[in-house]
């Protein structure tokens, strides 16, 4: 005669609704995303007078386009946040890719993916750099990559003397400014296989796991046997990495490589990244989170400007909404320490 012991009863499977209410429960962001869509179609509709201009398929292909650049810089920003860092350096380093992309296929004739290969190897060589200072010689992140970044952006100016580099090939068009079907602009494709491996690499692998140890606690990691110095220089490469794709992808759309490129880029995947639910003070969040985020900043952006609102109106929101959603996951990691 058979026992339970025998014949354990198997878990029932989790039915279509539960997942999707699992999936919308960890991406609460999913919810703002909504509410804001539902907002800026009234908003825009009304202002207008139109209220497809919003909701057109054209527009949110568009908008995702335009996403896509900051939101590939976020999936970068994943790791260092997680990890209990921060790199404000991102978007020099992306400006400083941008006109080395540029000179490489116009005054050395370099075929382009040499040249991208080349600027992606320079992005990981900045991303050591601001991993070592911070890792190894102890310096505050905030403090090494305002420093680096300050270095980039005279980089800059002296690689070009504050000149455009223009007459890049029509080759490399594709890649800003391409469709995959006719259809999905090639960025948006870039950007979706970025996240799915950071994801991946987050929830699966050893280097994920102890990116979050690292984050969640230094010394409790460095005790249970983590390289944390490994670990917080590679998610520093990461990072610079992607604002290396980011760069390519713009020096394509621009066809032009602009000693400015990048500017204020830093500051738009940090609020992507903490507004997706990834903790400023390290070792919680999600990768998708942070893609999240940068959709909801691009919604954002998108529907003020057909709403006709001021740019520095828009730049002072931004500041604010940074300003919230770091005092809130400050607090909540306040209340979870008084809470154990």
């Amino acid at each position: 005669m058979s026992t339970d012991l025998n014949n354990p009863k198997r878990a029932p499977r989790p039915t279509l609704g539960r997942k999707v209410k699992k999936f919308f429960d960890e991406y609460v962001i999913i919810y703002g995303i909504i509410a804001l869509i539902v907002f800026v179609s009234f908003g825009s509709g009304i202002i207008l007078g139109d209220w497809t201009i919003f909701l057109s398929v054209d527009n949110f292909m568009n908008v995702l386009r335009q996403v896509s650049m900051i939101a590939i810089i976020s999936a970068g920003m994943f790791f260092v946040l997680v990890s209990g860092g921060v790199d404000i350096s991102v978007g020099a380093t992306a400006g400083l890719i941008n006109v080395l992309f540029a000179g490489f296929l116009v005054w050395y004739g370099m075929p382009w993916p040499l040249a991208a290969l080349l600027c992606l190897v320079i992005s990981a060589v900045i991303g050591a750099v601001n991993g070592t200072l911070v890792a190894v010689f102890g310096i505050p992140p905030l403090i090494a990559t305002l420093g680096t970044q300050s270095i980039l952006r005279g980089l800059i100016f002296v690689i070009t003397n504050a000149y455009a580099v223009f007459n890049l090939p029509t080759n490399i068009r594709f890649l800003g400014n391409g469709y995959v079907l006719s259809y999905i602009p090639i960025p948006v494709i870039i950007m979706v296989v970025i996240f799915i491996i950071i994801n991946f690499i987050s929830q699966r692998t050893k280097f994920g796991r102890s990116a979050y140890a690292v984050g969640g606690n230094i010394e409790a990691a460095y005790l249970s046997g983590i390289n944390q110095k490994r670990v917080r220089i590679l998610c520093y490469m990461i990072v610079n990495i992607c604002a290396g794709v980011s760069a390519i992808i713009l020096t394509s759309r621009l066809a032009s490589g602009q000693p400015n490129a990048g500017t204020g880029w830093e500051f738009e995947a940090i609020i992507a990244t903490v507004i997706g639910g990834v903790s400023i003070v390290g070792g919680k969040g999600r990768a998708f989170g942070a893609m999240f985020g940068a959709l909801l900043i691009g919604i954002f952006t998108n529907g003020m400007t057909l709403m006709n609102v001021n740019s520095y109106y828009q730049q002072m929101i931004k500041g604010l909404i940074l300003i919230s959603a770091i005092g809130l996951d400050v607090y909540s990691a306040h209340r979870r320490a008084r809470a154990v």
